[in-house]
């Protein structure tokens, strides 16, 4: 059986037995992926859960808490809807000064933006202004996330073992466990330290100066690798260079709108179970908020348990047919969710522990799951693109149209929703395989 060291040269030592600079380890490349992902997820939680315990009171006081906390939901999706334009000036600036300057571009945006949130006055000191330039931030942090893909997974992916994709295409999406995590022990520790006064004027700030600093480490962590000799070959070896759009869209553009599709059930959970529940929480039960983000602590590092059995099970049974019985999973899920999170703490508990094991074995797995029907030279591009629209599709406005829909017709309005993802997902992979099959009989 192949192994990850088998697929990569062995490491030179140099006279103390060290390697060289030059060398590229799997170990070090998915250091740099899952270091790398975790700030990203970081930040965008940070505003996330922000949009819930802070926004509504410093940035929308004019308007009753749930219509201020929708108003917070709509900048959050800004994100992502300009994530893809962040993706295509992030592959112009790659190709005119190469990989490492888009990245730490991409970074210092990221990291700018997400310190400057923690600098903004609010509505009551400067208005509309505020509000304004929060979600001018906002769009900063979304250009950025576009313009902060560094190949790194694709690499990792085109270089494991066929019988081991599942397990490194885990790798990659191991971040968001770990960021969510850490965001929400952060802003635990503060929201639970300080007077709801002091937390409102100053200590909500914290966490988004603490996002500076560690996009600082992932930024020097991913750069180790990605200005090496050995990092640019690897890359070239497979032709992981940006594609221009009017070559890509024409050529295999479909493959984006699948792609996208086939990841929509885990992307649709995404938000359902990390975001949504704790307003839905703030708004009903606002003496529960502590015991509610302690809970979903637990959660996520239940689901960054998930993920590397996610990668075994996938190795056994095949990536696509186990993204589809976790599409089946997700709709069964859904119709025991209404229940779950309106049953008191122990239908929370449920909620949140079944909820993050289902996203953490589907997640898992989502990215890139047909992104080997791209040829070669669009792959950078087109993977990187198929990740901006399932989140646009998926998950951008999940918390505002869920906690709309349920504020006014019921928690029954997260059974659709899911319900629609985990269909969607079912659909593109049976798309997606009458068109691998029609491909192979044509060759």
């Amino acid at each position: 059986m192949a192994t990850a060291s088998s697929t990569f040269p062995t490491p030179k030592s140099g006279p103390l037995g060290t390697r060289s600079d030059e060398d590229l380890a799997p170990g070090d490349i998915a250091v740099g992926v899952i270091i790398g992902r975790a700030s990203e997820y970081f930040d965008f939680f940070v505003f996330g859960i922000a949009s819930v315990l802070v926004f509504p009171q410093v940035f929308f006081p004019f308007v009753d808490r749930l219509t201020g906390t929708l108003f917070a939901f709509l900048i959050f999706a800004l994100a992502f809807v300009v994530r893809p334009l962040g993706t295509l000036i992030g592959m112009e600036i790659q190709r005119r000064f190469g990989r490492s300057a888009k990245l730490t571009v991409a970074l210092l945006l990221l990291g700018s933006s997400t310190v400057a949130m923690g600098l903004l006055p609010g509505y009551d000191t400067a208005g509309t202004t505020a509000v304004a330039l929060l979600a001018l931030c906002r769009v900063g942090q979304g250009l950025a996330m576009g313009g902060s893909w560094d190949g790194l997974p694709s690499l990792l992916a085109l270089n494991a073992p066929p019988q081991r994709r599942g397990w490194y295409a885990m790798l990659g999406q191991l971040g968001a466990p770990l960021g969510f995590f850490v965001a929400s022990g952060v802003f635990l520790y503060v929201y639970s330290s300080l007077d709801l006064r002091d937390f409102l004027s100053w200590g909500w700030r914290f966490p988004f100066f603490a996002a500076f600093a560690i996009n600082v480490v992932a930024l020097f962590a991913r750069l180790r690798l990605v200005v090496t000799h050995e990092y640019e070959k690897r890359m070239e070896e497979h032709e992981l260079d940006p594609a221009h759009l009017h070559q890509l869209l024409p050529a295999q553009g479909h493959h984006i709108v699948i792609g996208a599709f086939a990841a929509l059930a885990s992307y649709a959970l995404f938000h359902l179970v990390t975001v949504f529940p704790l307003s839905w929480v703030a708004l009903s039960d606002p003496a529960g908020i502590d015991d509610f983000m302690k809970m979903e602590l637990l959660g996520a590092a239940f689901a960054a348990v998930a993920m590397p059995m996610s990668g075994l099970i996938a190795d056994k049974v095949g990536r696509r047919n186990f993204l589809g019985s976790l599409a089946v999973a997700i709709g069964l899920f859904a119709f025991a969710a209404p229940l779950m999170l309106g049953g008191g703490k122990p239908g929370q508990a449920a909620f949140l522990l079944i909820g993050f094991v289902l996203l953490g074995l589907s997640y898992g797995q989502s990215a890139g799951s047909v992104t080997s029907n791209f040829l070669p030279h669009f792959r950078y591009t087109g993977a990187a693109l198929t990740a901006d629209m399932a989140w646009l599709l998926g998950a951008a406005f999940a918390p505002v149209i869920a906690l709309y829909l349920s504020s006014r017709f019921g928690l029954g309005s997260l059974t659709v929703y899911l319900l629609s993802g985990a269909v969607c997902t079912l659909l593109a992979l049976r798309v997606n395989k009458k068109l691998q099959t029609a491909a192979v009989v044509q060759d």
